[in-house]
């Protein structure tokens, strides 16, 4: 089995290599992201393995194919950026469904926590022997309302830090699981009296965009918004425009609508080009960090293990569990309830 593996960083190695070798697979890792102008780097292997922020569009996926290319692996749980339905029939993919939870959902409190009890600011003050406590003032979680949208199994994990804090807790999720003893209201009540508002939950045509103007106007004043999920679940010009307006009391952003150029690369020596995010970076208020909830050993250990374990069993057994296609689970002949290839 040959692997050409796209948007390589040194933990991939760390995590990737070793596993991939005890396993017969000879991987070819490239820093590069995997578009249209990079797919021919793939020639002779049967499988890629792809990131968030690279481009799986239907050129690239016709390239890959005409490559001699029959998998998609892709190392993240999120598949919006890939064209499922163009790739049935031509090109089988597959994702890691899960990985710790506990990740995510504490990255989501580490920021929070940072922002309302300004721990950044206060760090950087004493850096420079400044122990002043003037402007750092903050408020306590335990009381607060906490809206969590989406409530797989990030969510939920989120769910339970914040019952720690003694925080009444509010949910929104479009298939709600009724037995799950979860407290759900619509949307809008949701928006209407949380303090603070995070977002667990994918993005599709219907998510997208699901925080935008209308929807912040529906907020508490003051409110705090969470992103540790898709950047695209935010309008970010609405947001930078409900900050200016002092209707969202503060922003905590792991991820960025137009961030699959920007993130994971190292852009100090350069002008930011991004306008939007320049100016939400720059407010006091906001906290962004690069796509980096997922950042545990934890986590990267059961990416890699599950990724691997998606390739071997597609090229040795014929089928893989966690193999998506634009129909899956929608009609009562998928083929994945048989074990069995999706074409």
């Amino acid at each position: 089995m040959k692997l050409a593996f796209f948007d390589t960083k040194p933990y991939d190695r760390l995590f990737f290599e070793n596993l991939c070798a005890e396993n017969g697979i000879a991987v070819k890792f490239y820093e590069a992201k995997l578009n249209a102008d990079t797919a021919g780097l793939a020639a002779g292997c049967g499988a890629v393995c792809s990131f968030v922020n690279d481009t799986l569009d239907a050129q690239v996926i016709d390239r890959l194919a005409q490559a001699g290319v029959q998998l998609i692996a892709l190392r993240c749980a999120g598949y919006n950026h890939v064209d499922i339905r163009h790739a049935f029939g031509k090109i089988h993919v597959v994702h890691v469904p899960g990985y710790s939870p506990y990740s995510v959902a504490e990255h989501a409190m580490a920021l929070l926590l940072t922002s309302i009890r300004r721990t950044h600011k206060a760090y950087n003050r004493t850096r420079d022997f400044n122990f002043s406590l003037s402007g750092l003032m903050g408020f306590d979680l335990h009381g607060k309302t906490m809206g969590i949208v989406g409530t797989g199994r990030i969510g939920r994990a989120f769910m339970e830090i914040c019952r720690g804090f003694g925080m009444r807790l509010a949910a929104y999720d479009k298939f709600p699981d009724k037995d799950s003893g979860i407290s759900y209201v619509p949307l809008d009540t949701l928006l209407a009296e949380s303090d603070v508002i995070s977002l667990h939950c994918p993005l599709t045509a219907e998510t997208y965009h699901m925080i935008d103007a209308g929807a912040i106007e529906k907020m508490k004043t003051g409110a705090v918004l969470i992103n540790t999920s898709r950047g695209a679940l935010i309008d970010a010009d609405a947001l930078l425009a409900g900050i200016k307006a002092r209707k969202i009391g503060a922003a905590c952003l792991d991820v960025y609508e137009e961030e699959s150029n920007i993130f994971f690369e190292d852009f100090s020596g350069h002008i930011m080009s991004d306008d939007v995010l320049a100016r939400l970076i720059s407010m006091p208020n906001v906290i962004v960090t690069s796509h980096q909830a997922f950042l545990t050993e934890e986590a990267l250990r059961d990416i890699a293990e599950t990724t691997v374990s998606n390739i071997t069993a597609f090229f040795r057994h014929g089928s893989c569990a966690n193999e998506l296609c634009y129909h899956c689970g929608k009609v009562s002949s998928c083929r994945t309830h048989r074990l069995e290839k999706c074409f």
